[in-house]
């Protein structure tokens, strides 16, 4: 049996406030073909089809036409994530079951399988623990507790199958030993937030959804990661589709790269530097995230960056040579000190020098005229 493996499409998330929905829709289509060229037997997708619970039209609509594209390739199964909401996701599951189309996002689906072939795929939706928890009868505010519940459910099923039989688990989850990204969502509100590999033991393969770095943990899972990046945290991965052989006797695994729409840059320099470095010019037309080393922070660096880089996102600063803060409280570093002094100390900390004369003068003017003010009041 061959399966794809992705997860965390996000469709409708934005970068920065520009959209990702071109390049979400190339990642679509390249998930089709590689399910075409490689003569999968199912599409496995391991939930957050959408970036929230109420998605744009666009969205919506994109999901619509990735669906269909799939379904005429092959039978599709889907779970919700954290970002789904499982009722909108899952309308119309019955009806579309006929068209190999299963889409999973209730708890009460947990332990029936899709099957296909020799093999049973156990899709497990996102389990928010309070919500859950009593229909699975739960006692433990825990992920790592809904999710051994929902896997003994899993494993009564699987008794009933042949001996032969594949055992495939889909879930949107954070298994421990993963590394995290800054794009992700927290899973902490519902109790610890994360499982053991244990808690799948005995599956064949794990198809896990949640982090967006692709990976390998435990000994049969894997979280296919995001086909698209969300955050510079992200700098680096290789975003991609997996595709599972489950022939022999233990899970084979290829990763097929997603076209890249826009990289992503990390820059680190003093402003004039990033602005004439002539080895930057790969990196003009890609997301920049881009560290100040300058003594002064420039003034209208944003601005000034974008003139080179124009899609540059994020901007921070760690002035070289700059003193380290003493180790004291914010209390005791201003105590005594006047307006006056302690607006002069801000503008020296920001800008790595002290005020000049006339900012100085005017500084305290404004100063004055708010105590003025106040008083007038």
């Amino acid at each position: 049996m061959r399966f794809l493996h992705t997860a965390d499409w996000h469709l409708g998330r934005t970068f920065h406030g520009a959209s990702l929905l071109d390049a979400q829709a190339a990642a679509v289509a390249h998930t089709v073909a590689v399910a075409q060229d490689e003569r999968v037997d199912a599409i496995l997708l391991a939930g957050d089809v959408f970036d929230r619970a109420l998605p744009p039209r666009e969205a919506v609509q994109l999901w619509d036409e990735a669906l269909t594209q799939m379904a005429a390739c092959c039978p599709v199964i889907v779970i919700s994530g954290n970002h789904d909401s499982p009722t909108r996701l899952g309308y119309g599951a019955t009806l579309l079951e006929r068209a190999d189309v299963h889409l999973h996002t209730r708890v009460g689906s947990c332990g029936r399988p899709v099957l296909i072939g020799d093999a049973a795929v156990y899709p497990i939706p996102y389990l928010e623990p309070d919500v859950v928890r009593a229909e699975l009868n739960c006692e433990q505010r825990s992920h790592e507790a809904v999710l051994t519940a929902a896997m003994a459910r899993v494993r009564a099923d699987l008794a009933t199958q042949p001996a032969a039989t594949k055992a495939v688990v889909m879930a949107h989850a954070f298994v421990a030993g993963a590394e995290i990204c800054t794009s992700e969502r927290d899973l902490t509100v519902g109790g610890t937030a994360s499982a053991p590999p244990s808690v799948f033991a005995g599956v064949d393969y794990l198809a896990l959804g949640h982090l967006h770095g692709p990976q390998r943990v435990g000994s049969v899972g894997r979280y296919a990661g995001s086909p698209v990046a969300f955050s510079f945290s992200e700098a680096g991965q290789t975003k991609a589709v997996t595709v599972v052989d489950l022939d022999g006797a233990a899970a084979a695994t290829v990763q097929h790269p997603v076209p890249v729409a826009r990289p992503l840059a990390l820059l680190r320099g003093e402003l004039d530097t990033l602005l004439t470095d002539p080895s930057l010019i790969e990196h003009e037309s890609a997301w920049v995230h881009a560290t100040l080393t300058d003594r002064v922070r420039p003034r209208e660096a944003m601005a000034r960056l974008r003139t080179r880089f124009p899609h540059a996102a994020e901007l921070s600063f760690a002035p070289e040579g700059a003193s380290i803060a003493p180790a004291q409280t914010y209390a005791s570093r201003t105590h005594g000190a006047s307006d006056t002094e302690l607006v002069l100390r801000f503008v020296a900390d920001l800008r790595g020098e002290p005020a000049t004369e006339a900012e100085q003068a005017l500084l305290t003017d404004a100063l004055a005229a708010r105590r003025h003010a106040e008083a007038a009041a």
